[in-house]
């Protein structure tokens, strides 16, 4: 019985030390698994459909987008697990505690600052909730991109950070970011605590899932789940990989949390119908 290939974006050096160390778990465990880092989640997305890796650690822009490729290819591609973090997530926007935006509709004729293009949660997702409270963007206020680590679906944190850093510099009167950056942001003193506060925040929403694709042997593939999901972060082996990685447990994944980013995907035509990427200013 062969192994399992699975494909993972590089968007931090802890992802070689993250994805060695589960390599090697389940290994131990009889389950030969490999994996293939990417530079950016498109080719990763692509090569998912077209059968040439099992497995990926996908983005939620890169799972909607897995989606569509599959579709348009006749093949299946499912959810196998995600973290117990990637449930349930929030964006907000953020202004000045000082400043003299106290609702929504004060953003019109500002400018608010968000993360980079492809970033679901503090682009896309955001702006989608702006959007229906009844502000246009780009019509009835400015959107300030940050562009750090396009390709990488947010995962890179630096363009939120620059946008909290614009917010404190006065350049625009409101800044979008996941809520679970908002805090770090605050501690590691980007947002000094006490000096901004949330103007609104967007409804519930799921984050990154292990997906399956068409090539992925199910035998294996109910084996990756079962092993997943048994491992405990009381386990000294692969607690500080979970560390790493951000979570506490593995959960099965689930499709129905990412309704919100499948309508901001169609209402900025970031994919066409069959996966291509459409979006204005986005090549990977």
């Amino acid at each position: 019985m062969s192994g399992v290939v699975l494909g993972a974006v590089a968007y931090d050096p802890k992802v070689v030390t993250i994805w060695s160390g589960f390599r090697a778990w389940l290994r131990r465990h009889d389950l030969p698994l490999d994996f293939v880092l990417y530079a950016h989640y498109e080719r990763q997305a692509e090569d998912l459909v077209a059968g040439r890796i099992d497995t990926a650690w996908h983005s939620p822009l890169a799972w909607l987008r897995t989606g569509r490729l599959a579709q348009a290819a006749g093949v299946r591609v499912r959810p196998l697990v995600m973290r117990d973090t990637d449930r349930d997530l929030s964006s907000v926007v953020v202004v000045r505690q000082d400043g003299e935006i106290r609702a929504v509709a004060d953003l019109k004729g500002e400018a608010v600052a968000v993360g980079a293009v492809d970033s679901p949660q503090a682009t896309l997702l955001p702006l989608h909730h702006l959007r229906g409270l009844g502000l246009e963007p780009g019509r009835d206020f400015e959107v300030r991109r940050h562009d750090t680590g396009v390709g990488l679906h947010g995962d890179h944190t630096g363009g939120e950070r620059d946008a909290a850093r614009a917010l404190m510099a006065g350049e625009v009167a409101a800044a979008c970011m996941i809520d679970g950056n908002h805090l770090l942001f605050g501690q590691e003193g980007t947002l000094p605590p006490g000096t901004t506060r949330l103007l609104t925040r967007t409804a519930p929403y799921d984050h990154c899932v292990l997906a399956a694709g068409p090539s992925l042997d199910p035998e294996l593939g109910e084996r990756l789940t079962a092993l997943l999901l048994s491992i405990s972060a009381a386990d000294a082996e692969v607690r500080h990989l979970m560390d790493l990685e951000g979570l506490t447990q593995w959960l099965p994944g689930r499709d129905s949390g990412y309704g919100a980013l499948a309508a901001a995907v169609e209402e900025t035509g970031f994919y066409d119908a069959d996966g291509h990427v459409t979006a204005a200013d986005y090549r990977p």
